[in-house]
C-alpha cells in the first residue's frame, strides 16, 4: 500500500481537496463547540479511558459473562476467530432461514469481514441501509470514512448516481429530492427483507445486551420488520456494566459528528417474541493487537472518528489513500498489525503533530503509537533503502554535537549560493510544495552565546 502515491491521486483534484479539507474541518469544529459545553469533559474522557483500559485488561472474563448473560436472554452468541469464520457464521445463520435478502445497517466490522461480496457470492442480495453506505454501495465503493461514507462525493455525483440507478430526474441534486428518492427506496427493502445485520456500539457484560446508535433510524427499522436479526462486532467493544453506558453516549455523538446524542440510541437485550437474535463476537486480530505493549490501547476506540476528522494528513488525502477499511490516525495504528507489510507506510500518514490525541474521547495516544509504528516498521527493514539510508546518517549526525554544527555551517553556506530550483529539486515531493526561509547567518547556538552570554 503506497499511501503517498494514492493521496497524490487525490490531491491532483485541487477542488476537492479544498472541499473535503473545508466539510471535515466543519465537523471538527462542531465537536470542539460540544466539548466545551460539557463541563467534566476531560473528566468524562478519564473514565472513559479507565474503564476501557480495565475491560481490556479482563476482556476474557468480560467476554464469557456477556456471553452466559446474553444466552440466559435468548439471544444466541457465536464466536469467530476471523473474518472467514464471522462470515461462514453470518451466511449459516441465513441458510437456515432460506433468508434471500439481507438489510444491514452501518457496519465497519462487516466492511473489514468483507461480508458483502461473501455472501453476494452465495446468492443473498444485501442492501446497505445508511444513506451514505448505500449511495457508495451503488457506486460500488468501500466508504472513505467510518462515520460518514459518502464524505468524498459531491451532491452533483451522488444525483448523477441516482439517475443511474434509481431512476431519478437526470440533473438532479437537491439533497432533499435525493433522500426522498433513497427514502422509497430503502423502504421497500425493508419490508421485503427476510433479516437485518447490525453493528454494536456497545456490549454490556453485567446484561448481556447490546447497544446500537444511528442519525437515521435504519438499524431500528430493519431489526423491527425482519424475522432474524444479526449483529456483528468485535470483541473489544465491552463494557462492565450498564452504568458505565452514558459515559460513552455523552462522548460518542459529540465527538463523532457534534451533536448531544445520536438520534436513535437503541439498547437491545432480548429477542422480541417470534424473532431470533444472534450476536458474533469476531476476532480478526484483537487479541493479537492486545498482546502489543505498545499498541493495546489502540483497542479503546469507540469509533467516533473525531482523530480522522482533525487530522491534516487526512482531511488532504481522502479515505480511499489508505487502503484499508479504517483510514485516518486511528487506521494507521490498527492496521499495520494486521499486515505490517502492506501497510508499512500507514504509520508515515502524520505529521505526528498529536491533534488526533487530543481529541480521542477515550484517550489513545494514537501519535505516540504511530510514532512507535515507525520504529517497528525500520527495524523490520520495511523503509525503502533511500529513506533508510537518510535516516541513518541524520541519526548519526543527530548522536555527534560536533557533526551536526558543521552540517549546520554547512548548509547555510550552500542554502545561500546555490540556486532555489535546484534545493527544491533536491528535497524532492517535500520540497516541491515548501518555500525554505532565508537561511540565517549563524545558529541558535551561535546566536544564543552571542546574545544571551551569562544568562542562566
Amino acid at each position: 500500500m503506497d499511501h503517498a502515491a494514492a493521496a497524490e491521486r487525490f490531491v491532483a483534484d485541487a477542488a476537492r481537496t479544498t472541499w473535503h479539507d473545508a466539510s471535515l474541518w466543519m465537523v471538527r469544529e462542531k465537536r470542539d463547540r460540544a466539548a466545551a459545553s460539557v463541563a467534566e469533559w476531560e473528566a468524562l474522557r478519564d473514565l472513559a479511558s479507565a474503564i476501557k483500559a480495565h475491560t481490556l485488561s479482563r476482556l476474557d472474563e468480560y467476554l464469557v459473562l456477556f456471553e452466559r448473560r446474553a444466552t440466559a436472554r435468548g439471544i444466541r452468541v457465536h464466536w469467530a476467530r476471523d473474518a472467514e469464520e464471522h462470515n461462514a457464521i453470518v451466511h449459516g445463520i441465513l441458510a437456515a432461514r432460506g433468508a434471500r435478502h439481507l438489510v444491514k445497517s452501518k457496519s465497519m466490522l462487516t466492511e473489514e469481514c468483507g461480508l458483502n461480496g461473501y455472501l453476494v457470492a452465495r446468492g443473498v442480495e444485501v442492501t446497505d441501509t445508511d444513506l451514505g453506505e448505500r449511495i457508495v454501495q451503488l457506486r460500488g465503493e468501500p466508504p472513505s470514512h467510518i462515520v460518514m461514507p459518502a464524505i468524498h462525493l459531491k451532491k452533483e455525483e451522488i444525483g448523477a448516481t441516482f439517475h443511474e440507478q434509481l431512476g431519478t430526474p437526470a440533473g438532479e441534486s437537491d439533497p432533499d429530492a435525493l433522500t426522498v428518492a433513497a427514502r422509497v427506496h430503502l423502504r421497500e427493502r425493508f419490508l421485503f427483507a427476510d433479516a437485518a445485520l447490525t453493528g454494536v456500539n456497545f456490549a454490556i457484560a453485567e446484561t448481556g445486551g447490546i447497544v446500537v446508535c444511528t442519525n437515521e433510524g435504519n438499524a431500528d427499522l430493519g431489526t423491527a420488520l425482519a424475522p432474524v436479526h444479526i449483529a456483528s462486532m468485535g470483541i473489544e467493544k465491552l463494557v462492565p456494566r450498564a452504568a458505565d453506558l452514558g459515559i460513552f453516549l455523552r462522548l460518542l455523538a459529540r465527538s463523532a459528528t457534534g451533536q448531544a446524542s445520536t438520534v436513535y440510541t437503541s439498547h437491545m437485550h432480548a429477542p422480541r417474541d417470534g424473532q431470533e437474535l444472534h450476536v458474533v463476537l469476531v476476532d480478526n486480530g484483537r487479541s493479537a493487537q492486545l498482546g502489543r505493549a505498545e499498541f493495546w490501547g489502540s483497542l479503546k476506540c469507540i469509533r467516533c472518528a473525531a482523530c480522522i476528522n482533525t487530522c491534516p494528513v487526512y482531511r488532504r488525502s481522502g479515505g480511499y489513500s489508505y487502503g484499508s477499511t479504517v483510514p485516518g490516525p486511528i487506521g494507521a495504528v490498527l492496521t499495520p498489525g494486521a499486515d505490517l507489510r502492506q501497510y508499512a507506510a500507514l504509520p508515515f500518514a502524520s505529521t505526528l503533530c498529536g491533534s488526533c490525541t487530543a481529541v480521542c474521547p477515550v484517550k489513545v495516544d494514537l501519535d505516540a503509537q504511530l510514532y512507535a509504528w515507525r520504529q517497528v516498521v525500520a527495524r523490520a527493514g520495511l523503509l525503502s533503502p533511500a529513506r533508510g539510508w537518510f535516516m541513518r546518517q541524520l541519526g548519526a549526525m543527530l548522536a555527534r554535537p560536533r557533526a551536526l554544527q558543521l552540517a549546520g555551517r554547512i548548509s547555510r553556506a550552500l542554502l545561500r549560493v546555490v540556486p532555489r530550483h535546484v534545493t527544491r529539486h533536491l528535497t524532492g515531493a517535500w520540497g516541491r510544495t515548501r518555500v525554505l526561509p532565508e537561511a540565517p547567518r549563524e545558529s541558535f547556538r551561535e546566536w544564543y552565546r552571542a546574545n544571551r552570554r551569562g544568562e542562566g
